[in-house]
């Protein structure tokens, strides 16, 4: 009897990979000048703490791969797409990268600039760059009854943590190592509505618990923000935390959690909205009261917490959308790694992995703007914009750019976002969603 062999389905994070650069897009790259060049031309000290010494502060020298270079080269590495730092050396004696001049240097010089350059510096970039990010104007609200919420808080945010991929054994100390040696973890915070990086935080430990970022997300936050995070971050501890320094959170209940109901705010068929009292046991306390929201999907039901007791700042329907909105952030990391290559990390170095975030962050913010800018001019809202299929239609406006068809990148996106599939389509499954909604809130 013949046998049936099925074919392993890959990974979705590492499907084929293109090993030829993508063709540099003069737009693009200008907004991404434009953000960078205020804090390129900065004066800066690099520094780096000596391996043998690490109490010794070393000065590193300017010489060909100056800061701005480096910049230049990480960056393109991921927006460009990139294959390997040998194919960066080839590209940069010839075209330039991101407005620099052409250069001659070895893939080996790179290869250790990227070991010894500070991730600090390319941090303090980092947070330069999302200062000015926000400072843009925000998408529109995808709906009019989420304007009394946005004023209702001074910041809202999701966060969510993501393990990144094996690094390559290529030094001495990882070869030695036995299995796979992950590249570590990443935290990044992003505002619910625009999904633009505010906050990264990285570790080392790619088995790090979300719980030990608790105190430096609590001081990202800030005071009347209300922060989106999924159950990786439940404590009792963390939730008085938020109510004693006026900061507010939504996340999902824990199930076998012991609990008091103290006041049924509303109740229907399919919902119902509490103030409840957890921390029965003395054990984990809970000095504050908190809100449970109930909501019967389909046939399961599903209990949301939050400390914003009053019902009239946040309904019961809008703590369900918000948590739902916290699937974005995990949006985000599939984009990162799947579009912008963050699942191939180019070395073995932990300060490369580092740059390599701080890279990928940056040029998905700019991708972002550029997503919302399209938004704006086919009036959809910002979650109908793919922001894959706008990433690819790079290569489509660059070729209309050399035919001398067009000279404006989103007008042209706009025009051909049907021809593209910019636009996401209207599925079943949105419709049903759509349905199920009216039903559980009564309302169309």
């Amino acid at each position: 009897m013949a046998h049936k062999h099925t074919r392993a389905r890959p990974h979705a994070e590492f499907r084929h990979r293109s090993q030829i650069p993508m063709p540099a897009v003069e737009e693009v790259e200008q907004r991404l000048t434009d953000l960078l060049s205020p804090s390129l031309l900065a004066p800066r000290q690099l520094e780096r703490r000596d391996p043998r010494q690490p109490q010794r502060i070393i000065r590193m020298r300017q010489r060909l791969l100056t800061l701005p270079v480096m910049v230049a080269i990480i960056v393109s590495l991921v927006w460009r797409r990139v294959p390997s730092i040998a194919e960066v050396q080839k590209v940069l004696p010839r075209e330039g990268l991101l407005g620099m001049a052409p250069l001659q240097v070895s893939a080996q010089a790179i290869t250790k600039r990227l070991d010894v350059l500070p991730a600090a510096v390319m941090g303090q970039l980092f947070t330069e760059v999302c200062m000015r990010v926000q400072a843009q104007a925000p998408p529109p609200l995808p709906h009019p009854r989420w304007a009394p919420v946005w004023e209702a808080f001074s910041r809202i945010a999701l966060v969510d943590g993501s393990t990144l991929e094996a690094l390559r054994k290529k030094t001495q100390v990882l070869r030695a190592c036995e299995g796979l040696v992950l590249g570590g973890k990443m935290m990044v915070m992003v505002p619910a509505f625009s999904h633009r990086p505010l906050w990264q935080l990285y570790t080392e430990d790619a088995a790090a618990n979300d719980k030990r970022f608790a105190a430096e997300i609590m001081a990202a936050l800030p005071m009347g923000g209300l922060l989106v995070f999924d159950l990786g971050f439940f404590s009792f501890l963390w939730f008085d935390d938020f109510t004693d320094q006026q900061k507010f959170f939504v996340t999902r209940m824990r199930q076998k959690i012991a609990y008091r109901t103290v006041q049924v705010l509303s109740q229907g068929p399919y919902y119902r909205d509490e103030i409840i009292q957890v921390g029965q046991y003395r054990s984990h306390p809970c000095t504050h009261p908190l809100r449970m929201v109930s909501v019967l999907w389909q046939t399961v039901w599903y209990r949301y917490l939050t400390n914003v007791l009053d019902p009239q700042r946040l309904s019961a329907r809008q703590v369900c959308e918000l948590y739902r909105r916290r699937w974005r952030i995990e949006d985000a990391f599939a984009l990162t790694k799947r579009v912008l290559d963050l699942a191939y990390l180019w070395t073995g170095s932990t300060n490369a992995v580092q740059l390599q975030i701080y890279a990928t962050l940056i040029v998905y913010a700019v991708l972002l703007t550029i997503c919302q800018q399209v938004a704006q001019v086919l009036g959809e809202p910002l979650e109908r914009i793919s922001v894959e299929m706008v990433f690819r239609a790079f290569y489509h406006y660059s070729r209309a750019v050399e035919r001398g068809e067009c000279d404006a990148l989103v007008s042209f996106l706009a025009e051909h976002a049907k021809l593209l599939g910019i636009v996401k389509r209207w599925r079943k499954h949105h419709r049903e969603r759509q349905q199920l909604e009216s039903i559980i809130w009564g309302d169309p």
